[in-house]
């Protein structure tokens, strides 16, 4: 298989390690916006963030974005990305695809049969896949997690 490049929309892939689970305490109410309230009283067990975020293990993997083209759907340059290999694509989800050779991430439109490769961003065109071209749907971005 040949190496896949990237249009600069992802900077890397990890693979997600089945077993290591990321525990936090959880906080059992509703956070007030307004008068401060000590958390410790609200502490009801612990989180553990992969039951929440990983749905298939051995299908996850995560990437980092990069480029402006998804800034319409929240997705910064830097956000690290959860991609699940297992699910099938639909119309509307957002998606990393292989087109000829070349990783991207892009909204999947699906309208009449036709494939669109749609950014969030007005300054990046649409890719319409054509039946000349290489497509894959590499997998569906699940979750995005970045800093404030």
């Amino acid at each position: 298989m040949k190496k896949l490049k990237t249009d600069g929309s992802i900077k890397a892939i990890y693979t997600y390690v089945e077993g290591r689970k990321i525990v936090h305490p959880l906080i059992g109410a509703i956070i007030p916006a307004g008068f401060p309230s000590p958390a410790q009283d609200y502490i009801e067990g612990t989180l553990d963030l992969s039951e929440h975020l990983i749905r298939h293990p051995s299908s996850t993997f995560f990437m980092y974005a990069d480029g402006y083209s998804m800034i319409g759907a929240g997705i910064q340059p830097g956000d690290l990305l959860i991609v699940d290999r297992a699910l099938e694509a639909q119309s509307n989800m957002v998606i990393i695809a292989i087109v000829d050779n070349e990783l991207t991430l892009k909204r999947l439109r699906i309208e009449g049969g036709q494939y669109w490769l749609i950014p969030e961003n007005e300054e990046f065109e649409p890719i319409r896949i054509t039946e000349d071209m290489d497509f894959i749907v590499w997998g569906v971005v699940t979750f995005v997690i970045h800093s404030l």
